[in-house]
């Protein structure tokens, strides 16, 4: 299906920065630029103006009846995405059932939820909100860890900005690379980013439901610099092996080595962020002893390497 009508659903309240990324994307007038012209349709199941909850208002001139012929169906995110009306609800699967492509920007993946449109379909949203549209959507796979997802028709992006990531990629799909990059170009974006949502995932010191291990886990942190083993962390905490390995799966939910890891990278972002050390230097500090297996354990737990992510996420004054 050729990409020339985009039907952008709003529900209340309507979140701003969301519903902007689909209207500076399919919103714009670039025919001067070469960009086809879209048939732009802002809808809403309520004929009045819609709440975004900072004093704003938005007004949507089109009904429901907009999206029944539109190429795209495109939900931004909303606090009420979970609980759609039926109405909205009929409206995205008969566009599904058409053969429409169907697209999500962040909690706007909830409401394709609810009309059953992800099950059996990969997809992602927000990773904060990813746990929950799994339990609300149990036949779906949920990825917290990209950008956005396409899947057939149906098109699921991360948080925020990430849904200039996956309309561009739909721009791409059916109007080619030259259209996307013009796009991408005006709003001074890349048109394909590196990595996906792990490089954004804060990873802080987990709680323990008990407090056997937790003046240990406290040691652990202070101490990333130094090596030490199961067995010496064992010895520390006055237990078996075995016994400390079970008890410290069973309080924190992993194991040993991984948490440690998780800690160490976490100090590297950190790092990376706000010192001016060499990656050989964060590698030391960190704990993982030399840049190559920094790189491997960080490219694993983020997606990009340390290099990009200090470039991406650098804090300056």
């Amino acid at each position: 299906m050729a990409l020339r009508s985009v039907a952008v659903l709003l529900q209340e309240p309507v979140a701003l920065f969301e519903y902007g990324v689909l209207a500076e994307v399919f919103g714009l007038d670039r025919t001067d630029e070469g960009v086809p012209a879209f048939d732009y349709r802002v809808c809403s199941e309520e004929d009045r103006p819609l709440d975004a909850r900072n004093g704003t208002t938005v007004s949507a001139p089109h009904r429901l009846d907009a999206t029944l012929d539109a190429d795209l169906v495109a939900v931004p995110a909303s606090p009420s995405a979970q609980h759609p009306s039926p109405a909205v609800v009929e409206a995205l699967r008969a566009a599904h059932d058409r053969g429409a492509w169907v697209m999500s920007v962040c909690s706007g993946a909830f409401t394709l939820a609810a009309a059953g449109i992800l099950d059996g379909r990969s997809c992602t949203t927000h990773w904060r909100h990813a746990a929950e549209l799994s339990a609300m959507a149990p036949a779906a796979s949920v990825d917290p860890d990209v950008l956005y997802v396409r899947d057939g028709n149906v098109i699921t992006s991360a948080g925020t900005a990430a849904g200039i990531d996956a309309a561009l990629h739909l721009v791409r799909t059916e109007l080619g690379a030259a259209v996307a990059a013009t796009i991408s170009r005006r709003m001074v974006v890349p048109p394909h980013r590196d990595g996906g949502q792990r490089q954004y995932v804060e990873r802080p010191v987990p709680t323990c439901e008990a407090e056997s291990l937790g003046p240990l886990l406290q040691w652990m942190v202070e101490h990333l610099d130094e090596s030490f083993t199961v067995d010496d962390l064992a010895r520390r905490a006055t237990m078996s092996s075995r016994t400390f390995a079970r008890r410290f799966v069973a309080e924190t939910g992993t194991t040993p080595h991984q948490w440690v890891t998780d800690q160490r990278v976490l100090r590297a972002r950190h790092l990376l962020e706000a010192s001016d050390l060499s990656v050989e230097e964060v590698a030391r500090d960190a704990g993982f002893g030399s840049a190559a297996l920094l790189r491997h354990h960080f490219t694993r737990c983020t997606g990009i390497s340390p290099t990009a992510f200090r470039t991406q996420h650098r804090v300056t004054v």
